[in-house]
């Protein structure tokens, strides 16, 4: 199964956000960089509610605390964030961790540590993390051959390129501005799980 992994903050409706996890989104990562602890965890037990009776994860950027405090399913940690492995003793064998590996040294440390999965880019330009570094697909498919745990491409994805890191071996796609600031995001959550149908298929 390919995943759709959505990376979102408050910034657009929560009518929208409610609107895409109808759509059908396996994972969402709340986002937050420039807002109070007591805000992010607000919004975060604010998404917990909505995702609540529905098959989508939800995932904590960086923040275990706000992980643990919202009851969220996971967290996903940045090289500059927290050891995955303290990230595992603070959660337990029940939480879902996620991890960035750009190299794959990063790649084997993360499963060494216990991560679930691991976010790779970025794989093309992105509003969302303009300081991102292009990660080359002879660098993504050495991290795919040498940590054997799913691996989400992410950076600048939307429906019309998601075919290229799918096609290296990416086990789904992490989107945030392709969908968010989409005319329609919830026709492009369509078109980004029927690309994703056609790859699970094959």
């Amino acid at each position: 199964m390919s995943w759709l992994y959505l990376i979102a903050d408050f910034s657009c409706k929560e009518e929208t956000i409610a609107a895409i996890l109808h759509a059908g989104i396996d994972y969402i990562q709340l986002r937050e960089k420039h807002i109070s602890s007591a805000e992010y965890l607000k919004r975060a037990r604010k998404l917990r509610e909505m995702t609540a009776g529905t098959q989508t994860k939800l995932i904590i950027n960086d923040r275990v605390d706000i992980a643990l405090l919202s009851e969220a399913d996971g967290v996903h940690l940045g090289q500059s964030d927290i050891p995955v492995k303290d990230a595992r003793d603070c959660l337990g064998p029940g939480k879902i961790i996620g991890a960035t590996a750009k190299t794959v040294e990063q790649a084997r440390q993360a499963v060494e540590e216990g991560a679930d999965y691991l976010g790779s880019g970025a794989w093309f330009p992105t509003e969302t993390k303009q300081d991102a570094v292009p990660i080359s697909e002879e660098m993504y498919r050495a991290i795919l051959q040498k940590a054997p745990i799913p691996n989400v491409a992410v950076g600048g994805i939307n429906a019309a390129n998601g075919r290229k890191p799918l096609l290296c071996g990416a086990s789904g796609l992490a989107i945030s501005a392709g969908i968010l600031k989409a005319q329609n995001p919830v026709e492009e959550v369509k078109k980004v799980r029927r690309l994703l149908e056609e790859f699970a298929r094959a």
